[in-house]
């Protein structure tokens, strides 16, 4: 997953290298957050199993009960992205840790430099 990321990191330094030069903050924060219920879902549909789930977000510091009431249920990737539980694994800390660049970063650092 690491190997996706990184190919996403780049794009996403190059398009908002490109295209961020416009003044469009909350079209950059609403595809941000787009991105990562999408990166999330890649790491759901990856784990597959209930078992795998449940051990996967108690790992990345999830509850055990949390884990367990994400890992049993019956919702599809998509909306499971949106739990709790899964929030508190994959956050936005973990994924930065992982390598992935936020675009509302990007947009800041172009508009007001740090």
């Amino acid at each position: 997953m690491t190997l996706q990321i990184h190919k996403l990191t780049q794009y996403l330094r190059g398009w908002g290298h490109y295209y961020l030069i416009a003044n469009a903050y909350q079209l950059t924060v609403d595809l941000d957050h787009w991105i990562r219920r999408r990166i999330r879902m890649c790491y759901w549909r990856q784990w597959r199993k209930p078992r795998t789930k449940v051990s996967s977000l108690m790992k990345l510091g999830v509850s055990e009960r949390l884990a367990i009431a994400c890992g049993i249920t019956s919702k599809g990737p998509c909306r499971s992205s949106k739990t709790k539980g899964i929030n508190i694994a994959l956050g936005n800390d973990y994924l930065a840790s992982q390598g992935l660049v936020s675009l509302r970063d990007i947009w800041i650092n172009i508009h007001y430099g740090k």
